[in-house]
């Protein structure tokens, strides 16, 4: 039987899962739900056999799956609402904005036992696997630490300006949104960091969230994460993890092209997908479908979520 899902947010990122999960033979996204009209007729579009709940209640009440791609604020109550119930959950990034709302979130999910797990999109992807395979057998040498580079000529991305509130400081901002990934990849990579400096910039709109940040992370080890995050200029967007070695380094692009140095030219290790996102969100479905059974995963867990959270918030507001 496949997994009757609830889709809680039909934006661009709950359209973009009911699409995927669509494709895959083991999930039905049965039932939908949004507080805006034009978003749940664009969904109802793509999945005409879906119903539209009457609430959000209705929808997570009727599902196996209920998955949480709603702004951050609000994740809480319906991930609770769903905990309440029994059933699982799989949330988007970031866990929440507000740390103390987010970790008593965690401790009630895990005191009620349900399978959960955070959407950051490289856990079960190609790349993430690659380079930890690579530093366990040794062929990067010994490491050396991870830069980050991100540049945007605006934010949000012209595909993301349906989801206003993305350029909003309260929740929005690259760093919540795309560095969150990276981090969460650093830290899978390194363990857990702390922050040695952070520098945001901001617009003069006290509500605009951030044009720019540098920081220096480091690992207990003692290895750096570096970054350099910025907005504005013409220029193509850029998104790229580089995980240094003395033998070898890695560097992740666009969260998928994968390329090695050895100290010349990046070379990429492996034909680019046709559509690099179905890979990376089938991978992702799969592995949900073990953490719904209990099995071993590689899904971001609630804990390594709330771990990059706290991160994002501590750069973003850094005096």
């Amino acid at each position: 039987m496949a997994v009757k899902t609830a889709i809680i947010g039909c934006g661009i990122m709950g359209r973009r899962m009911l699409t995927h999960m669509l494709a895959h033979p083991e999930y039905e996204p049965a039932f939908l739900w949004d507080p805006d009209q034009g978003s749940l007729a664009l969904a109802k579009e793509t999945a005409p056999e879906a119903e539209i709940a009457q609430s959000a209640a209705q929808a997570i009440a009727k599902a196996d799956l209920v998955y949480l791609a709603c702004p951050p604020v609000v994740r809480k109550a319906y991930a609770l609402e769903a905990a309440d119930l029994g059933k699982a959950i799989f949330l988007e990034k970031p866990l929440g904005v507000d740390i103390a709302e987010s970790e008593r979130l965690v401790s009630a999910l895990h005191q009620k036992a349900v399978p959960a797990a955070v959407n950051f999109t490289q856990a079960a992807g190609p790349a993430l696997q690659g380079v930890s395979q690579s530093i366990a057998q040794g062929v990067l040498g010994d490491l050396f630490g991870v830069d980050i580079v991100l540049t945007y000529s605006a934010w949000p991305r012209a595909w993301q300006v349906e989801a206003d509130w993305l350029r909003f400081r309260a929740e929005g901002g690259m760093t919540r949104e795309v560095l969150s990934h990276f981090l969460f990849f650093s830290e899978r990579i390194l363990g857990p960091l702390e922050i040695d400096f952070a520098a945001p910039s901001y617009p003069e709109n006290p509500l605009l969230c951030e044009t720019a940040l540098l920081a220096r992370l480091h690992s207990s080890r003692g290895h750096p994460v570096n970054i350099l995050a910025s907005v504005g200029g013409a220029q193509p967007d850029r998104q790229e993890l580089t995980v240094k070695g003395t033998l070898k380094s890695r560097r992740i692009s666009d969260f998928y092209i994968d390329a090695v140095s050895d100290g010349g030219e990046f070379e990429e290790l492996c034909e680019r997908p046709s559509d690099p996102r179905a890979a990376s969100l089938k991978a992702q479905l799969d592995d949900l479908l073990l953490c719904i059974s209990g099995a071993p995963h590689r899904l971001a867990s609630l804990d390594e979520a709330l771990r990059v959270q706290k991160l994002v918030e501590q750069l973003l507001y850094a005096k």
